[in-house]
């Protein structure tokens, strides 16, 4: 993924106002990430726990989410799966929520996937993060396989958030 700026992230908010963009938490550090290494970019609000945001490139251009998740502090420690990298972790999934964007997500229609609650699931399966102790299953896909099914399941979260 190329880089991003400040103001492209902003701008590429599909569920959101966009004083609601203005207002969000971006990132400070957005040149010091590793951004060959990211499908993805993702992050928690450090102000507000309960808040996570993603931003990628979809269709072409870039596309972010505002989503909402439980606060670390809720979070249960029970194993789980994440379904974008399928990472396992002990308390370090979370349901993220969506509003969908537009008229339904106005009426408070929104879409849900469990996944790593750092958002560094790109990270993840590369293996630049360590999971811990079963974290990363074996599995027969090539890590350029593996990449492209991330890719693919966030793709496919982002067509349900904007449909």
């Amino acid at each position: 993924m190329r880089p991003l700026t400040e103001q492209e992230i902003r701008a590429a908010f599909v569920n959101c106002t966009k004083g609601e963009a203005k207002r969000l938490s971006v990132p400070r550090d957005l040149a010091e990430r590793p951004w060959d290494d990211l499908d993805f970019l993702g992050w928690r609000d450090p102000q507000a726990p309960d808040r996570a945001y993603l931003a990628t490139e979809w269709d072409g251009r870039p596309a972010a989410l505002a989503l909402r998740c439980p606060s670390p502090a809720l979070r249960q420690a029970r194993r789980s799966m994440c379904t974008m990298c399928m990472t396992v972790h002990t308390g370090g999934v979370s349901l993220m929520v969506a509003a969908k964007a537009g008229r339904a997500g106005q009426q408070g229609n929104s879409v849900g996937a469990y996944m790593c609650s750092d958002l560094a699931c790109p990270l993840y399966v590369r293996g630049k993060k360590d999971a811990g102790v079963g974290g990363r299953l074996r599995e027969s896909l090539t890590l350029e396989e593996q990449i492209q099914r991330t890719v693919a399941n966030l793709a496919a979260f982002i067509a349900k958030v904007t449909t």
